[in-house]
């Protein structure tokens, strides 16, 4: 990934970041006084990272566990880092119910445990109702009764008393703050250190905290709600990650909602839609001054492109629903960046060795890799496969697999126009030695690996051809993985002949046996 500083056009941004972030010599303490020692060791291990690695994330709803998390692992093959959830706000059984809190604490202690980073965010009640409420307002709702849904707003004069003590607004929402502070103290007496996201998307209008500016404004509620849960109930493992959208008018610029750095450990952007303007990055950046930054919120993962421009991010987290979003391919490569880090990457292993001992955990442990079961017969599906203009031209119509362990004996059967099929047979050992065969008369090696972290593998082949005295080479990568619970095979294919490029994803159906 590059370097921030060739992108960056104003030099007074060059010189802010130079002097910290980037220079930073001492580790940083959280702002939230008398910190705990599982706080103040999360907060060395984000700065340890920030610019160097990219943690993977996912939000899972509250009343879920972590079902969202574990669709990932299933989906992609590794389990990401962040265990996002929320405190939730909704009636009973609701995959939003406030009730499940109990729950989440447990939870968020086995996650934290296991090696997951624990964010918390917090659709917040409105003070002028009582759990549970809705998300939206209901149809046909009194539009002068007391606002009960996270959306919508309250008048000047209500947001103006939440932020006026002795009121009866500011005392419930005292009270509201104090249900969810006896959660995050039960986090605290199990010495879980939490990034802890109030107020999100702060700069925009919709939920009923957002887009406020002025005496009474979102920015005042959020100090509001740190000074509450530091002075008033001590909470010391607490990391601050103040959250905003994407500035898409003027009043929701950044510096309208900053508190400034003294409440704030950490800066988070929401981003749908994969709107990663560099505009938003550069501002955010600009306004850190050194603190990290992350994607607090995303319906897509960033590409490795906006990585390469924008490569502070310190962690991304997918909202629940959304993995799909994004196609598997996209994950897969993901997968194989040394900067991007799930929970079974080495790099994340040891880089953790120093936050571990911190939280009085013990080092995490390395999982050894196996592919996935591949064995079984599977038949060429040309509608689902893309193909270029050879069309399906050379390339098998069915593939019979028998697998042991690390070993895969592979059958190709290639359909041929004017006499018989023809077969070609490969036993492959992944993360074996290299295999020396022969391809039309010429030697072909071939190295099998696995993708780390996953159950796929991919494949690098060379020819050797000798042409008119000279000779070439034909390279060959694919990457093998299983979709569908095992019932799709799909091999992304690139090769290079004689000054031609083929790029082609084949798609299999495995027969029923």
């Amino acid at each position: 990934m590059k370097h921030p500083f060739s992108r960056l056009k104003n030099l007074a941004v060059i010189l802010l970041f130079s002097t910290s972030l980037f220079g930073q010599t001492t580790p940083m303490k959280p702002v939230s006084p008398n910190a705990s020692p599982e706080a103040v060791a999360l907060l060395d291990y984000i700065y340890s990272i920030s610019g160097k690695y990219l943690l993977t994330g996912q939000h899972n709803y509250p009343n879920i566990k972590n079902r969202n998390t574990l669709f990932v692992k299933n989906y992609v093959g590794k389990t990401p880092v962040i265990f996002s959830t929320d405190w939730g706000f909704a009636k009973d059984g609701d995959k939003d119910s406030y009730l499940a809190r109990p729950d989440i604490v447990k939870e968020a202690i086995r996650q934290h445990k296991m090696g997951s980073i624990i964010t918390i965010c917090w659709h917040a009640v409105p003070p002028t109702a009582n759990e549970p409420i809705t998300f939206q307002p209901l149809p046909n709702a009194d539009p002068n009764a007391p606002l009960a849904s996270v959306q919508g707003r309250l008048t000047d004069k209500q947001f103006q008393d939440i932020l006026t003590p002795g009121t009866k607004l500011y005392k419930h929402w005292c009270e509201q703050v104090d249900s969810v502070a006896k959660y995050l103290k039960m986090l605290q007496a199990a010495h879980v250190p939490v990034i802890w996201r109030p107020y999100h998307e702060m700069n925009g209008s919709w939920f009923w905290w957002g887009g406020r500016v002025g005496k009474y404004s979102t920015m005042a509620i959020y100090k509001q709600i740190y000074d509450r849960l530091i002075r008033v109930h001590k909470l010391n493992n607490l990391i601050w990650l103040w959250s905003v959208d994407r500035p898409n008018n003027e009043i929701m610029q950044f510096t309208n909602y900053f508190p400034g750095a003294k409440f704030v450990d950490i800066l988070g952007l929401d981003v749908y839609g994969n709107d990663f303007k560099q505009e938003y990055y550069d501002k955010l950046m600009a306004l850190s001054g050194g603190k990290p930054v992350t994607l607090a919120e995303v319906g897509n993962p960033p590409s490795a492109e906006v990585m390469e421009h924008q490569p502070n991010w310190m962690y991304y987290v997918v909202w629940a629903g959304m993995v799909r979003n994004t196609p598997l391919k996209q994950y897969l490569s993901l997968a194989e960046n040394k900067h991007v880090l799930y929970k079974e990457d080495k790099d994340y292993v040891e880089s953790t060795v120093a936050y571990r001992k911190g939280c009085n955990l013990p080092p995490l442990e390395l999982v050894a890799l196996k592919p996935g079961d591949y064995s079984g017969t599977y038949v060429f599906n040309e509608d689902k496969s893309t193909l270029n203009n050879t069309g399906a031209s050379e390339l098998p119509y069915k593939i019979k697999i028998l697998q042991d362990g690390n070993s895969l004996e592979i059958q190709k059967t290639i359909l041929v126009e004017f006499v018989d099929n023809r077969i070609e047979t490969l036993k492959l050992i992944l993360d074996g030695p290299e295999l020396i065969t022969q391809f039309r008369n010429s030697p072909m090696t071939t190295v099998a690996k696995l993708i780390a972290g996953s159950d796929a593998f991919e494949t690098n082949s060379k020819v050797s051809f000798t042409r008119n005295g000279k000779t070439m080479d034909m390279l060959t990568n694919e990457k093998w993985y299983l979709t569908d619970n095992g019932k799709t095979l799909v091999i992304e294919q690139s090769s290079n002949s004689f000054g031609d490029v083929r790029k082609i994803t084949m798609v299999f159906d495995k027969a029923v046996q």
